[in-house]
This record gives structure tokens, sequence and C-alpha cells, in this order.
């Protein structure tokens, strides 16, 4: 086992000062083994991406082992669906397990044994009191519980009663196993807590073999102290929940004691990081799936276009902190466009074009101009982009009566045709409702690309395709999908909804080096944004491609609380 500190590159946070302290003192031996271990009821959130970079990342750098670990104690809202979405996530995020690869599942049978022999010791009792019961036995913050009256039940009768319900005598929720702590406790998960029910549920992994399941915070702390957990590293709300975990193992003696940790968890401004709330979109139709690009899910950031790249950048900035604070949105969104910008191939598209006929360029001209992937990066290469007498600008890029400041293309004005030359806006063609439909323009010859005016200065440079070849695709352009910062602190939450977060375009034009570019290709489309093509490619024969997010924030001007 390597004992040396990790890479000093790397920044220094409470939990790697906690185990560097145990690495010097010997303790574990030197070992680094964390787990990630989600239940699988839903898929994974950025929250979640947070964690598995921490605990993964951990390992890789103190050369230990993470384990991957399915929480699957509740049989009634997990799938083998989620299952496979996590082990994808984790993967895509760019971290192995290895052959550490477990279940909660795996240990149902250590679980109950160890159930037994607290009840053995006289620390565990079975418990028949309802659920409405036992939250008013329970106490408050301010008041003590009440024991159970079943709390004195011998040794004998408990041994025989949890036989009976592991062995299906009683009904669903008839009876549960109790650990027998302190009612009087001033931490309400020391009262007496719930370690076991009765429930009926065909489990995806071990079929009808027991009806009754653990509770997580039992099942927790002995899958770690099984698998030889040495640092647990669980969000700050589950630091109350401590004193149980090191409870449980204590009175077990058990022979090795993990040590928990807490951090506070991951918190975006205009996101839900709850899976409940995530599964109510879902189900409710509020989004087209897991996977929609809106959602803060893995799968629908992967879809979406950002990169692995860039959620381990995000999750470093982040940090690693005991105080539970709500990071700003803009940094999320810097990070990613950092990361596009150093790494993707430049394109010319077009989302809602108008028709640009330059007449003094013969009919039928064709040439193929020499454009580079990327203007920073040469080995990158380039790419043959057709240019012809027909082209398409943007609609944007043209005004009739523009606001000071416009420095693009106007009646009698001129403007940069990006890698052409200069072009000049002659006349404007309506149809009969008034609508602008073409712009005929003249392209000053001596501006083009080694011609003696070529270095000719206008202050406005635009981008295009041509007509003749480009490819016909649809642009999802997507937003934030709340409108406030915080939705969760609201409590019609589904009213913040952003109504404009997805707009569909099916006019956009794209340049025709990209036909046939694998899924999840990604580029910078020039002065429009960053684009992926789309997971499903294809909307009525025609590619998808899909804003990963705008070239700057225009977020605050657009809701008009920045500045113009």
């Amino acid at each position: 086992m390597n004992t040396q500190a990790p890479e000093q590159s790397k920044p220094s946070n409470f939990i790697r000062q906690i185990i560097d302290e145990d690495r010097a003192s010997g303790k574990n031996q030197g070992r680094v083994v964390t787990r990630f271990p989600p239940e699988p009821n839903g898929y994974l959130h950025l929250g979640h991406a947070k964690s598995i970079c921490l605990n993964f990342g951990l390992a890789r750098d103190y050369a230990g082992i993470c384990h991957l670990r399915m929480d699957d104690t509740n049989p009634t809202k997990e799938e083998q669906e989620y299952v496979d979405s996590i082990m994808n996530d984790v993967r895509w995020l760019g971290f192995e397990w290895k052959d550490k690869f477990f279940h909660a599942s795996d240990y149902f049978l250590q679980l109950h044994d160890f159930a037994v022999e607290l009840i053995k010791l006289g620390k565990a009792y079975v418990c028949e009191l309802t659920a409405e019961q036992m939250r008013d036995y329970r106490g408050t913050l301010t008041q003590p519980g009440k024991e159970s009256p079943y709390r004195s039940r011998s040794i004998e009768e408990n041994l025989k009663l949890f036989a009976g319900m592991r062995n299906g005598e009683f009904p669903d929720n008839g009876k549960t196993l109790r650990l027998k702590i302190d009612m009087n406790s001033s931490n309400i998960n020391l009262r007496d807590p719930v370690i076991y029910r009765i429930r009926r549920a065909h489990h995806q992994r071990t079929g009808d073999t027991w009806c009754i399941y653990p509770m997580y915070d039992y099942a927790h702390c002995l899958s770690d102290m099984l698998e030889g957990i040495t640092h647990s590293i669980c969000t700050l709300e589950f630091e109350d929940h401590r004193p149980l975990y090191d409870w449980i193992l204590d009175t077990l003696k058990t022979p090795c004691h993990p040590q928990q940790i807490e951090f506070a968890r991951l918190n975006l401004e205009f996101t839900m990081m709850s899976k409940r709330r995530l599964l109510e979109l879902v189900e409710g139709k509020h989004v087209e799936g897991w996977d929609d690009p809106r959602m803060p899910t893995i799968s629908g950031i992967r879809r979406r276009g950002i990169t692995p790249e860039a959620i381990r950048n995000f999750a470093e900035r982040v940090g690693v902190t005991k105080k539970n604070t709500t990071i700003e949105i803009e940094l999320f969104e810097s990070t990613v466009r950092e990361d596009l910008d150093e790494n993707c191939a430049r394109a010319m598209a077009v989302i809602k074009p108008l028709k640009v006929v330059l007449t003094n360029v013969p009919e039928n001209h064709e040439e193929w101009i020499d454009c580079a992937w990327h203007p920073k990066k040469p080995e990158m290469g380039s790419r043959k982009v057709g240019f012809t007498r027909e082209v398409y600008i943007e609609q944007d890029d043209f005004m009739e009566v523009p606001p000071k400041g416009f420095h693009r293309l106007v009646p009698g004005g001129e403007v940069r045709l990006r890698h052409v030359g200069i072009i000049k806006c002659e006349e404007v063609i309506k149809n009969s409702a008034g609508q602008i439909t073409t712009l005929h323009c003249s392209l000053d010859p001596e501006t083009r690309t080694g011609m003696s005016g070529s270095n000719r200065k206008v202050k406005g440079t635009i981008h295009w395709v041509s007509a003749k070849h480009s490819l016909a695709a649809v642009a999802r352009l997507y937003d934030r999908l709340f409108t406030v910062p915080n939705p969760a602190d609201i409590d019609d939450w589904k009213a913040t909804l952003n109504p404009k977060s997805l707009e569909l375009v099916d006019t956009c034009f794209v340049e025709s080096s990209l036909k046939g570019v694998p899924t999840l290709s990604r580029y910078q489309f020039e002065r429009v944004g960053y684009f992926c093509l789309d997971a499903s490619s294809q909307s009525a024969g025609q590619p998808v491609f899909n804003r990963v997010i705008t070239l700057r924030d225009t977020w605050a001007k657009a809701q008009g609380t920045g500045a113009p």
C-alpha cells in the first residue's frame, strides 16, 4: 500500500486532513477504502456526481479503492433499470470499481444474524406499535420520548417473535424490530430506532426469500464494516445519525469500525436536487424523461453534451466543506464553457435563416474554403466549407432600423462574411405580408483572402452557410428548467418551471462537414453557442443538435436583471 501523501496539486480540505492524520498515525495500516452507496430508486444527479468524484477521487489519490454498493433495502422502489443507469453514470464520469461491486442485499443473512445477536444482548426488541403510535411515543426535539409497552419483553420472547417476522407469520407492518437505546436521548435518532420492518415485496435480487428488510441506518454501518471501509463519507444530513452508526458497531464489537465523515451536499441555483421531485417531473410529463437535457441527472447532462471532465472540474471547484450553501449557477456554466471552448471544434450553423443572394457572384459559382476546426489548435486540422452565390445568415444579423451600437448588416451597410469577405446590402426583398424573405448583396472581391483589400476594416463579422452545401437540421435550444434560484424553497415549486426552457427550431442549417458525425459530437457553432448531436440523432430524417450552453451568460439580460 502506498502511504505517500496525495499530490500537492490537489486542494486540501477537512476530509483529506483527517485521512492524512489517520495515515500518519498508522490507523487502518495506512489503507484508504471508501464507498459510493446509492439507493437504486432513481437516476443519479449532479449532487451524486459530487459524491462520486469525492469518494472515487480520494481512493485514487491515496492509492486506495472505492466500492460501488447498491443500497437495495427497499424493494418497493428499486429497479434494475436504476442499477444499470448508476453503473453507466459512474463509468461515464471516469471512475471504475474493478471487482468491488456490492449490494446491501449481499449481506441480508449477516444483517439478520447481527439482529439476532443484538436481541441476545438485550439491545433489541420486537415492537407492535403502529407507525403513528411510534411517532407519538418518540417525543420531540424539546420533549423526551416514552418507552414502548413492548420494550421489556424477554430475550426469549423477542427471539421467537423475530423468527416469526422472518417466517412471514405476521402481516406487513404488524411488527418491527427496534434497538433498545435511550428514549430520553437529545438525539431523536437514538430513541429506539426501527431496524427491521415486515414488507412482502419481491426483491429484484433475492426474489421472495425475505419478507423482512433492514432499515438504511442499520444496513449502512454494517455493510461498511463487512466491506472493510475505512472512511464512510456521507452528506451533512447524516451527521445526527453518526451516533447511531457508532452505537451499532460498538455494541456488536465488530472487528472493523469505519469512520463516518459528513460533508455539505451540492445545492445549485435554478436546479432541483431531490430524486422524489425529479421523479414527479418525469411522471407528470413536465420533461421528456430522466435523460431530458434540462434535467440535472447525469444521464440528462450527458445527453445535453456536457463532458465528464467539466463535471469533475466543477466538483473540484465547489470543494468540500461542512457548511450547506447554494452554488451560483454561473460557476457551473462557466466551468462548462471553459471546457467546451478548449476542446470543441468550430463549425458554422444558422438557427433562424435569412437568405442572402450575392448578386455579383456567378450563379454557378462553387468553391470550398479551408477553415480550421479550432483557431488555437492547428493539430485538430481543418475542414472544407462550401461557398456559393446563395447563403443563409441569421435573421438577427440584419435589421432595417437598427438600434444604436448594432454592428451587423443594415440596408446600404457592410459586414464581413466570415472566411469570405465584405458584403454590402443593396436591396431588401419582402413578401406580400411585408416580411423580409431575401437580401440582395454585393461581395467586394478585393476583400477576399489574399486580395489587396482583404485587410479593409468593417465593424461587424457574421457567420453563414451555403444554401446549396448545408444540411437541414433541428436545434433544441435548452435553458434553465426553473425561473427562480431556489425552487425547492417554494411550496408550489412546479409553478416555477420555466415555460421557455426548451425552444424547438426546425429551420436551421449546418455546414455540410457535419454530415454523418457520431452522436454526442460537440461543436461551437460560431457566434451561436455550444451544441451537441443528440443521442436520438434524427427528427423526421434530420439531425438534432442540442444547445449545451450559450457562448456567454445571457440569462440576466433576458430577465432584465443585468446590464444591457
